[in-house]
């Protein structure tokens, strides 16, 4: 998915809960909370499974945010209420 693709869909999807997958291939689920030209924010839900910051060792909170996956590294988007989770 190019950069551009990729900030089309997150605009479309602001405020819903997706599961974004980066070119690492870890899934981040959560909502958007904001979209600029270069990052997505996402704030996690890990009732839902999926990375975040805490995966990696920070503890504290994502603030209102959460927090940012550059656009160049999204290879997929997919709203969450598609899946039966």
């Amino acid at each position: 998915m190019d950069k551009r693709q990729a900030y089309d869909l997150c605009c479309r999807y602001r405020g819903k809960m997706v599961c974004i997958t980066d070119n690492r291939g870890n899934k981040h689920i959560g909502r958007i909370t904001k979209v600029d030209s270069e990052m997505v924010w996402i704030q996690p839900n890990r009732g839902q499974g999926g990375y975040g910051l805490g995966f990696w060792g920070f503890r504290g909170g994502y603030g209102n945010l959460g927090y940012g996956i550059a656009l160049g590294a999204i290879l997929g988007i997919a709203l969450v209420s598609a899946f039966r989770w």
